[in-house]
This record gives structure tokens, C-alpha cells and sequence, in this order.
């Protein structure tokens, strides 16, 4: 086969590891084809926080799944042995850590080629990867729109057919929310199914999970594989699974309870978001599913509230740390507007406050439990409205309150972060395009530990209406 462009096009991942494992295809003409097509698109996107040309053209890949396979790594806490770690942040300043954390080392171990980095807002607090480090990550559908965040750059590349998949974190929808902005798939794991050591214990008190941004549901699936399963000393672990989760893909699926959950105020949907949440649920009944609709047990202030008393600590922390490590303090220059906003207003809570907050977030797990009794799958909207321009979610001054800054960036994306708080698997599914050409996923979520369920549902839609032959306007990504 010669011409790689298409197979890139057409191709996911999967399908495009066992043309090289037949030998049908060189994995070094792949490679090349991927950094032709990175250098083609980064320009218009700007994706990619480093280039990793070099290593990836010398580097030797494991007879796995994923075998030879270019994918790219999301730099935000998430290190590979070949790249810097920024963290989007001029304050890190790009140390070369020289390790694979324990979920890219599966990745590695599967056959995946990283051949870059990926862009991310600054410690990945943002739904918008628009970094003072390295400027803002434009959508392929528009250039002129946001990717999302805070797995900006990778949901950017992938949609644009650099990559077949790549990896992201997510911690209140950053998985998510840039896959709805790209019209990609996106799946935040159960808490405790993927691992997070060496480096870290549990992000944000467990609200934050590593996986992946892909094409194709059967990649998701795949790269789950690879990587479930608790590493040494982790505490947390996800209920184990009995089969692979691609064996899952294929099984009968019986139907299903879908609760389409009402907008949940004080931010109400906009007409696209509605439209795009009807259109799933009348997918989702096509193949056979319930739906009926529900309220969420939750007060999304009181929710917000108490999740920024843990990500503040937790990033106040983590700056801190950077000034032990360098020997000075981190100035407030070096940190954007709403890194300062979050360390200001919510860096400093007691240590009755934070336990208060991690408290709150294991009792709606168990609110959350109870109330799906009744249901297997919940859906939203992904987000209240169609992907935000350049600019609108980026702060310029710290002159704003939490509250003000909690408004701006979750009246966008209300539901994807109660999820996090709970430990629940929950998707972006790219089932709808506004009528300016702007993707808006269906946002699914599942009952604890029942990944498998959400992956299946999702296969079932994408046979039913795929979305591979949607692509971003040439003139926009290549």
C-alpha cells in the first residue's frame, strides 16, 4: 500500500496495526506519514507542545496491539522519557523528568510511537487550551473556535487525522469536553481503572484519570485494555472487568434505562445543546433503548464550591513544590490570571474545609449509586453550547472571584465535572453538527465499574450513524 494520506483518513489505529503486524504496511512510511501530516496541520491548529521526530524514527516498538503505531502524549502530568514537562506553565520551565509514568509505559509496552507532546492550558484548569506558554489550540472544524481543554491539542490532532488516537487526562471533562469541540470520541475511565503512579497518588482527591482521545470507539476499547488495571500501591482500584473490553464491542447489548437528564440551572442549554441531546436519545431509542427523563440529585453550586476546595490546595501545592524544586518561590507573574484566581481564592482552605469537600465528593458517589438504581445510562449534553471562540474563557487580569471565574467556565461544560467527583465512566460521543459546521457531542454516563456498557452503547451508535466521514474543512487543517 502506498498511499499512507489515505489509510490516515480512513483507518483507525487498530486497523492500521494489523496492516503492520501482516506486513502490509512499513511502520516507518506510516511514522513519516503522520510527521508530514503534523507538519501540515500544526501550523493552523497549534497542537503539539514538542516534536519528537527524532526518538520516534529510532525507536524500537512492542509486538502489541498498537504495534508501531504514532500517537502522541498529552503534556500535562503525564511524562515519557523522550519529552520536557511543562504542564502548559511558564513556572515549570520544561524539566526533562527522563521517565514513562506508569499509564504511558503500558501505552509504550503496546506498541504505540510517541512522536510528540501535546498542548494543554496550564495545569490543565481550564475547558480552553489557551496557554500564555504556548498561545491557544484552534478547533479543525473552525480556526476561529476553541478546541476545548484541557486535552486541547491532542482532540485538535486526532480530529485532523494527524494521529488515529491520543492520549488525554481528565479531571471535570478534559477528555470530554475537547472531544465534543472536535467531533471525536472521548471516555473518561471509572475511577481507579487506569493507572496514575509513580508520580501521583490521586489527582484532585481522584477526580482525575488518564485515557485517550480516538477516532474510532474500538481504539477506546483497545487502549483501555492495554492500560486497566492498578499499578503498585495506587488507592484506588475499579471493579475488575471478566473480558476485554473489545470482546465487549461485539456482545448483544440488552436494552438499556437511558435517563435524559433536564438542564440543571442556573445554566440552561442553549437550542444546539438541546437539539444535539434529542437527536442521541432519538438514536438511542432507534436501537431499541428506554429513554425517559430525570433530574440529577445535585446542587451544581454547592458541587463546584467544594470542588475547588480541592483543586486549589491542590494546585497551590503543586506551584509550591515547583519553587522548593528550583529554589525560589514561584512568582505571580509566571502563573496565568486563573492559576492566580484558583491559589487566591481557594489555595488556602482549612484542612477541615478540604476533608469537608472530599467527604462531600464520596457522599454524592453514593447519592449518585442509589439514583442509578433505576438507570444504566444517563445523558447530557456535553456542553451547554457549541464550541466557544478564541478567547472567550481566557482571562486576561486576576481581578475576578472564583465565583465569577467558576460562572465562565463551568456555565459552558456543567455537566462533565460531577462525574469526576463520583468516579463514574462517562463519554462524548460526536453524534451532532450544529448548522455552522460545529461539532456538539451527547455526553453518556454509566454506572461505576460499567465501562463496558458505555463502550458498547457506543459502538451501537457508531454503526448506526457514523461519524468517520464528518472531516474538518480542508482549508482549516491541511
Amino acid at each position: 500500500m502506498s498511499d499512507f494520506h489515505e489509510l490516515l483518513d480512513n483507518y483507525d489505529g487498530t486497523a492500521l496495526a494489523n496492516l503492520v503486524r501482516q506486513k502490509e504496511v512499513q511502520p516507518k512510511e506510516l511514522l513519516e506519514t503522520c510527521i508530514e501530516r503534523i507538519e501540515k496541520v500544526n501550523p493552523s491548529l497549534n497542537g503539539i507542545a514538542e516534536k519528537l521526530y527524532d526518538s520516534a524514527r529510532e525507536a524500537t516498538y512492542a509486538d502489541g496491539p498498537f504495534m508501531g503505531i504514532p500517537t502522541l502524549v498529552k503534556d500535562l502530568f503525564a511524562p515519557i522519557k523522550e519529552a520536557k514537562t511543562t504542564n502548559g506553565s511558564f513556572a515549570v520551565g520544561g524539566v526533562r523528568l527522563g521517565i514513562d509514568d506508569n499509564h504511558t509505559s503500558r501505552l509504550r509496552g503496546a506498541g504505540c510511537v510517541f512522536v510528540g507532546t501535546t498542548t494543554s492550558p496550564e495545569f490543565g484548569t481550564s475547558y480552553t487550551t489557551e496557554s500564555s506558554l504556548f498561545g491557544p489550540t484552534r478547533n479543525p472544524w473552525n480556526t476561529e473556535h476553541s478546541s476545548g481543554g484541557s486535552s486541547g491539542g491532542s482532540a485538535a490532532l486526532v480530529a485532523a487525522r494527524a494521529v488515529p488516537f491520543a492520549h488525554g487526562n481528565d479531571g471535570g471533562g478534559s477528555i470530554r469536553v475537547p472531544s465534543s469541540c472536535c467531533g471525536i470520541f472521548g471516555l473518561k475511565p471509572t475511577r481507579g481503572l487506569v493507572p496514575s503512579g509513580p508520580m501521583v497518588g490521586e489527582g484532585w482527591a481522584g477526580m482525575s484519570i488518564a485515557h485517550a482521545l480516538t477516532l474510532s470507539v474500538r481504539d477506546s476499547a483497545g487502549l483501555l485494555d492495554v492500560a486497566a488495571g492498578s499499578d503498585l500501591g495506587a488507592p484506588y482500584a475499579a471493579p475488575h472487568q471478566e473480558e476485554s473490553f473489545v470482546s465487549s464491542l461485539s456482545k448483544p447489548l440488552r436494552p438499556l434505562r437511558i435517563a435524559m437528564i433536564d438542564s440543571l440551572s442556573p445554566w440552561p442549554n442553549s437550542k444546539e445543546a438541546n437539539l444535539a441531546q434529542q437527536h442521541a436519545a432519538k438514536l438511542c431509542e432507534a436501537l431499541g433503548h428506554h429513554v425517559t427523563t430525570a433530574k440529577l440529585p445535585v446542587d451544581l453550586m454547592t458541587f463546584f464550591d467544594r470542588a475547588f476546595d480541592i483543586i486549589g490546595p491542590n494546585v497551590k501545592s503543586y506551584v509550591e513544590m515547583i519553587g522548593n524544586m528550583s529554589g525560589s518561590p514561584v512568582s505571580d507573574e509566571a502563573l496565568q490570571p486563573s492559576t492566580r484566581i484558583i491559589i487566591r481564592d481557594k489555595g488556602s482552605v482549612s484542612a477541615v474545609q478540604y476533608v469537608d469537600a472530599v467527604t462531600y465528593m464520596h457522599g454524592l458517589g453514593r447519592i449518585m449509586a442509589n439514583f442509578m438504581q433505576d438507570y444504566d445510562v444517563l445523558l447530557t449534553p456535553t456542553l451547554t453550547r457549541s464550541p466557544v471562540k478564541i478567547g472567550e474563557l481566557n482571562l486576561q487580569d486576576d481581578s475576578k472571584s472564583i465565583e465569577e471565574f467558576i460562572q465562565l467556565s463551568h456555565s459552558y461544560s456543567p455537566y462533565t465535572a460531577i462525574f469526576n467527583g463520583t468516579g463514574q465512566p462517562a463519554m462524548s460521543v460526536p453524534l451532532y453538527w450544529t448548522p455552522d459546521n460545529l461539532p456538539l457531542g451527547a455526553h453518556f454516563v454509566g454506572r461505576f465499574g460499567e465501562d463496558a456498557t458505555l463502550l458498547a452503547l457506543a459502538a451501537q451508535l457508531e454503526q448506526l450513524q457514523p461519524w468517520w466521514n464528518n472531516r474538518p474543512p480542508v482549508n482549516a487543517c491541511r
